[in-house]
């Protein structure tokens, strides 16, 4: 997946009110107010000073004509803080067939309706294959070194898909919990039981219910993100 525009670099100022970060553009040094497209805590990711990409935009639409898109750690590493990139990456690679685990489905279709007021994000279907109903997850934080966790913070919306899910892999269709690691630092995954426990009681009760769980990691450049290679589940 490419960015639509070019990327410049910033310095992160503040992150306030969830969806507004102030940054200061390397170029020139000029403050501005950019879009932060993700819900979460975003912890480790938001301290003042942090090397962060905006993407600019000149829609007339837009009131903030920046997006922030990702942050550039010291190592030189990267993480995705978009929280649509993984949707729009995972959406490109499926109608590829570049994915193994779907590679038999010849029909992409995103945000179906089911569940209890819920919409799968992609629903894959093929002749003489059962369907199956994938819910993506990005995931951006990481405590220890290599170790990509999730959530990075309480997600009652996160459970409630854990749970439509478990009833879908009752059913004859398969049922996949897809998380996708946004950081070019990380080698495994594992949930994040000590920050949402409820999150972690759903996703065993998933597993035992024959939800399945993959989690691929990304190739992260300020040209744009790319599915990468499975990372280990650590359960």
């Amino acid at each position: 997946m490419r960015f639509q525009t070019e990327l410049v670099p910033a310095r992160l100022t503040r992150r306030y009110k969830r969806f507004l970060a102030d940054c200061v553009l390397e170029a020139g040094g000029q403050e501005v107010t950019a879009h932060c497209a993700n819900p979460g805590s975003m912890m480790g990711l938001a301290e003042p000073g942090t090397r962060i990409w905006l993407e600019p935009n000149d829609d007339p639409k837009k009131k903030l004509k920046y997006g922030w898109r990702l942050v550039e750690h010291a190592s030189g590493h990267f993480t995705g803080v978009d929280t649509g990139v993984p949707n729009k990456a995972l959406k490109a690679a499926l109608e590829a067939r570049a994915l193994s685990p779907f590679a038999g489905y010849s029909t992409v279709r995103p945000e179906v309706r089911y569940g209890t007021g819920s919409r799968i994000d992609f629903l894959l279907s093929a002749p003489g294959l059962p369907d199956v109903y994938v819910e993506v997850k990005s995931v951006t934080l990481s405590r220890k070194p290599g170790l990509a966790e999730f959530p990075d913070s309480v997600t009652a919306r996160g459970t409630k898909h854990l749970q439509e899910l478990a009833e879908v892999a009752q059913s004859d269709a398969r049922a996949v919990m897809l998380y996708l690691v946004q950081r070019t630092d990380a080698a495994r995954f594992t949930i994040a039981a000590d920050i949402d426990t409820a999150y972690a009681a759903a996703f065993r009760a998933a597993r035992a219910a024959g939800v399945e769980t993959l989690c691929y990691g990304t190739d992260i450049t300020p040209q744009g993100v790319d599915i990468a290679d499975p990372l280990q589940v650590e359960i």
